[in-house]
């Protein structure tokens, strides 16, 4: 909603004022510039990019004109899930858990978490880990390293659609300069018409400048920025598993662990910890 949003105030505020100093839109209207621009663009973008970037960045894109799913409400479900689950393990002992993460879609447990569970990526970091916890042969300073490598390498391929967003971005105007001279050698090409007339394709050409500047800064590049807002978003769910199982493992009870993943949230998503407390009762009574 919000990039919609500051795509309108872009365009107003660019063709309002263009419109105000008395230029005529319609004169920006070039179409086979914008498909030199777009189609030079692109072609580079498949040329630079192998096939998983190129998938990766195509599913990326839809999801960058929702609004964030990392609220409040998920981080409480989330840390509500651990602390069921710590307090089974605590009261049951850690073999009570092990139908519950081996098939965690049939868990009357992770059921009552459907937002949780929908995001597969942490359910299947919590469900390793708790693997690896009823196992009993990992130490906490191993499984802490094992899950520093798997963020790491999470936040990686994260990282590649950002990326190459980027780089379109970064080609755009490069193309828009290539989309410009070729008006101009059009133009140079027709020296014959009369000056009126030429002055009209050098205007033409040098729109091929704008568009590919204002394509750029105003419409491409702000997105590589905004999907590396949610990376950082998506990372900080497991940073909060981390910390919340590291914990456990140190020996700290169920509610102290929780408090310790609480601590990793933003302050802007950050429950208060009676937020927390009764969120937790209320989903424990369902």
């Amino acid at each position: 909603m919000f990039i919609i949003i500051g795509y309108i105030v872009i365009c107003g505020a660019v063709f309002g004022g263009y419109a105000l100093a008395g230029g005529h839109l319609g004169g920006l209207w070039q179409p086979l510039e914008v498909l030199m621009i777009f189609g030079g663009a692109l072609g580079a973008f498949v040329v630079g990019n192998d096939s998983k970037a190129i998938k990766a960045t195509v599913k990326v894109l839809p999801g960058l004109f929702k609004g964030s799913k990392y609220n409040k409400a998920l981080y409480m479900d989330l840390l509500a899930l651990l602390f069921e689950i710590l307090t089974k393990i605590r009261k049951d002992g850690m073999m009570s858990i092990e139908n519950d993460i081996e098939n965690p879609e049939a868990s009357p447990l992770f059921s009552k978490y459907p937002k949780i569970t929908a995001d597969h990526h942490i359910t299947d970091f919590i469900t390793d880990y708790l693997r690896l916890m009823v196992s009993g042969n990992m130490d906490a300073f191993q499984v802490e390293n094992l899950m520093d490598n798997e963020i790491e390498t999470h936040h990686t391929e994260g990282h590649v659609p950002a990326h190459c967003i980027a780089k379109l971005g970064d080609g755009l105007p490069a193309f828009g300069i290539v989309a410009a001279v070729m008006g101009v050698v059009h133009t140079m090409e027709s020296l014959h018409l009369p000056p009126n007339e030429l002055g009209v394709l050098i205007g033409h050409a040098l729109v091929g400048t704008f568009l590919g500047i204002l394509l750029a800064y105003g419409f491409v590049g702000p997105l590589s920025g905004l999907a590396e807002q949610k990376l950082e978003e998506g990372t900080k769910m497991f940073q909060t598993v981390k910390v919340t199982l590291l914990a456990s493992l140190n020996g700290y009870a169920p509610a102290i662990a929780v408090e310790f993943g609480r601590k990793v949230l933003y302050s802007t998503e950050r429950p208060t910890f009676a937020e927390l407390e009764t969120h937790v009762k209320q989903t424990k009574g369902k």
